[in-house]
């Protein structure tokens, strides 16, 4: 396990400040810590570390308050092959909560198994991982995938796929108990046709399920909420396109039926963060949304969370940093979560949560670990 600190400048401090605004992390502020929390490679070797979620219950195998972290690539560093989650505590302990077999599915999951960054834990103990695999380790064979439902377990218990799901790449969920909206960004519409030219196909899709008790999450609707996000195929990067999605915290008052809230995506080909108004009560398309911010201190931003003052955390993909910016616009404060490499930090950093009162999870894809920033 190893630890590196960072020194404090202004914004490093007003970043801790602002996302936690809790005593106890002013003196860490101080010092800015990193602290290496686990390796995140399973027994099967898979690395390359995507997804990240927050356990919020205790059921099964699952313990409240451990990460999730879901793993992209297999022991060949193969991308769209991974096939492994893991469960971290926040003191360091992994297990293997699933290892996902493509042959043994209880539906249909077009292409197989290659676990994304979409990746959410509920609270009535179910888990949904998207998939968005190849067999090669390369766009060329990519295909559409699908998300899968897990029980508190880790088994598979059933897939949603369809036409609408096309490379699910990035997810996060309102989360009612016996109803759930998920949303979802897909990356493979019109994108691997393109040959590597940008087309602008991406979506954001809402999948709304009902969860009665003792039953699974039962799939009632699905609507493409935002669409025409520019998307392309990478060689280093598999594909770019819409990724993070975040639900703003600033309108939770709001009654969740009448769709008070909105949804902010990470849209990294145009480097900006997006917001879809009325994300969990609209029938309809809202395009690429309203422009949040764009620029700046952006630089291909992917994961994207809310932290619990209401502004958008980014971490970017051409370089090591994330970026707070509040719901009006403004970037706040950056810090640099990975230095290693040329530029620092580029292709490091992907899935991330913020957790009130212990700080910031992210996963590092060069170190292959799950990190705290607090």
């Amino acid at each position: 396990m190893r630890t590196g600190k960072l020194h404090c400048r202004a914004d490093v401090c007003r970043f801790v400040v602002l996302l936690f605004t809790v005593t106890l992390f002013l003196a860490s502020a101080q010092a800015g810590n990193i602290k290496t929390i686990a390796s995140t490679i399973p027994a099967n070797g898979d690395v390359n570390p995507y997804g990240v979620a927050v356990v919020p219950t205790t059921a099964g195998s699952l313990t409240r308050g451990n990460i999730l972290v879901s793993n992209f690539n297999n022991s060949a560093n193969l991308q769209g092959t991974g096939t492994t989650i893991v469960q971290i505590s926040p003191s360091g302990t992994v297990s293997l909560f699933a290892q996902i077999n493509a042959n043994s599915l209880p539906g249909p999951c077009p292409g197989g198994i290659g676990l994304t960054t979409a990746l959410v834990a509920l609270k009535t103990g179910w888990v949904v991982v998207g998939s968005l695999p190849t067999t090669d380790g390369t766009s060329a064979t990519a295909q559409a995938g699908c998300l899968l439902v897990l029980d508190s377990k880790g088994n598979v218990v059933e897939t949603f796929y369809g036409s609408l799901i096309n490379g699910p790449w990035d997810m996060t969920a309102a989360d009612r108990g016996n109803k759930v909206a998920l949303f979802v960004t897909n990356v493979l519409n019109g994108t691997l046709a393109g040959g590597g030219n940008v087309v602008n196909q991406g979506t954001v899709l809402r999948l709304n399920l009902t969860i009665a008790k003792g039953s699974m999450p039962n799939l009632q609707s699905m609507t493409i909420v935002g669409s025409g996000f520019s998307e392309r195929t990478d060689p280093a990067a598999l594909v770019i396109g819409p990724t993070g999605v975040g639900l703003g915290r600033n309108d939770d008052q709001a009654d969740e039926d009448e769709g008070g809230r909105t949804l902010y995506v990470a849209d990294s080909l145009n480097n900006r963060i997006a917001a879809i108004s009325n994300a969990l009560a609209r029938n309809s398309s809202s395009g690429t949304g309203t422009t949040v911010s764009k620029g700046g201190s952006l630089n291909d931003p992917l994961g994207l969370t809310v932290a619990p003052n209401g502004n958008i955390v980014t971490v970017n993909g051409n370089d090591g940093f994330a970026v707070e910016t509040t719901p009006s616009g403004h970037q706040i404060a950056k810090v640099l979560l990975d230095s290693t490499g040329t530029p620092p930090g580029a292709g490091a950093l992907f899935g991330l949560a913020v957790v009130s009162g212990q700080g910031l999870y992210f996963v590092d894809d060069v170190s292959n670990t799950l990190n705290l920033f607090r």
